[in-house]
């Protein structure tokens, strides 16, 4: 597969522009290197990997020397191989010798919480993330689009096109039917999911790659880094994770069914999350001191893995009786929505609400103003407007408590129509994420 232009791009060279130090993680096989080697040819400077022995060998013996004689931006890829020693080196050196854009590492761990690594280089480094392909990037890139239902076929996404969240931040949204992506083809999505290497792979050969992508994680870095010896407690904990995606973790109830005590259990899903598998969607709040103690919904990072995991593929999600369908077209939304909102010039915060009624909302996104943007994600391609009831008490609520604060309440459904329900509510293709067709209408001309 070529190379697809990433949206988390521009905001690296922002950064590179900025700060002494970039860090880039993200999970093994998303496609890191090679942005990061994009990033050094178009600025004059230097890629080098600790994945080479005699590299990471050199850079260990004498980081100054490594660190000084190359041109800058100097990449170092996999820089949790090189520990606490290279990276205080790297401190030095940016302290030493100031000016932005002196190194771009790059890691398949989360540089924060590396126990290997207890230097943050906190005021020197900006952190990013870069997560597997979006359909909002594939869509981008026509030219990789191998499916005549896909989403680059029915509204080609130009380079510069604006996020719809942005847009519903302010109650902007797209409405009108089209032909759309039909329900079929986001199953497609979903079970391919965002990897580069696999993209092209079908069947048999895709879930080796996804059997052998995790074991290789779980065993290269989570076992090693970790210093655990629970391979076997590990894979199961992955396939149980895969099956409780989109779904609040119960710690005591896993440690059971996996036949471990609860703090082990806590302590390999943070593994886990080390490693960019799963990620989790706290808990939303007003009250900003009571989200800490709510329960997180766990998601896994890339549903193409989840499926595989599962042994589903888009027909077996097809069928009525498939009760994974529902959470799987959950996470793939999620998962959209927080690679768009890491590449976004605004910080947008993401949550999932859950109060001691029963009242639930999949998605709130919360802006630094504090205005919110409610999300409902259902599979079917025929939502009912019962199914915004939750949605529209919370804007009812905010209404009340914090007037101006609630923007949009969107309900994303895998069918084409695009409608206004309500003061503010939407129901909406989850295709509108990404695709630039139809209509863009201010809310003082939108009608139900």
């Amino acid at each position: 597969m070529e190379m697809v232009p990433r949206d988390l791009k521009p905001q690296i060279g922002a950064a590179l522009d900025t700060f002494r130090v970039v860090v880039l993680h993200g999970a093994r096989q998303c496609g890191k290197t090679t942005l990061a080697q994009a990033v050094a040819a178009e600025r004059g400077g230097t890629y080098t990997t600790l994945d080479d022995p005699l590299v990471r060998a050199a850079a260990l013996d004498d980081p100054q020397t490594f660190l000084h004689n190359q041109p800058h931006p100097l990449v170092i890829d996999e820089i949790q191989l090189g520990g606490d020693r290279l990276v205080r080196a790297v401190k030095m050196a940016v302290d030493d010798q100031g000016g932005p854009g002196r190194f771009l590492l790059t890691g398949s761990t989360n540089f924060l919480t590396v126990p290997t690594i207890s230097e943050s280089l906190a005021g020197r480094a900006a952190i990013l993330q870069l997560r597997p392909l979006s359909q909002r990037e594939i869509a981008a890139h026509a030219d990789v689009v191998d499916d005549p239902a896909a989403p680059g076929r029915a509204g080609i996404v130009a380079a510069n096109f604006e996020s719809a969240i942005t847009a519903w931040f302010r109650d902007e949204v797209r409405l009108g039917t089209s032909a759309g992506t039909a329900r079929d083809a986001y199953l497609r999505f979903l079970c391919r999911g965002g990897y580069p290497e696999p993209f092209e792979l079908t069947g048999t050969s895709r879930r080796r790659w996804f059997d052998s992508y995790v074991t290789t994680v779980l065993n290269r870095d989570v076992v090693d880094l970790g210093d655990l010896r629970a391979g076997p407690a590990l894979a199961r904990l992955i396939r149980l994770a895969a099956a409780s995606t989109a779904t609040e973790v119960n710690l005591s109830d896993w440690a059971r069914r996996i036949g471990l005590d609860r703090r082990t259990v806590e302590g390999y899903l943070g593994w886990m999350q080390t490693v960019f598998l799963i990620h989790e969607l706290p808990a939303w709040t007003r009250n900003r001191a009571r989200r800490a103690i709510k329960r997180p919904k766990l998601h896994m990072a890339d549903t193409g893995l989840a499926a595989a995991l599962l042994r589903f593929d888009a027909s077996g999600l097809r069928t009525p009786t498939a009760t994974m369908t529902g959470p799987l077209v959950e996470t793939f939304v999620v998962n959209e929505i927080a690679q768009q909102i890491s590449a976004a010039d605004e910080a947008i915060d993401m949550y999932h609400f859950r109060d001691n009624t029963g009242r639930e909302v999949d998605i709130v996104l919360e802006r630094t103003d504090g205005s919110v943007v409610a999300v409902e994600v259902k599979a079917s391609a025929s939502p009912a407007p019962s199914q915004l009831r939750d949605v529209a008490w919370l804007r009812d609520r905010s209404d009340q408590t914090e007037p101006g604060t609630f923007a949009a309440g969107v309900l994303l459904h895998t069918g084409t129509h695009a409608l206004k329900l309500g003061d503010r509510l939407y129901v909406l293709p989850i295709d509108r994420l990404w695709t630039s067709s139809g209509p863009s209408v201010p809310p003082k001309m939108l009608t139900s």
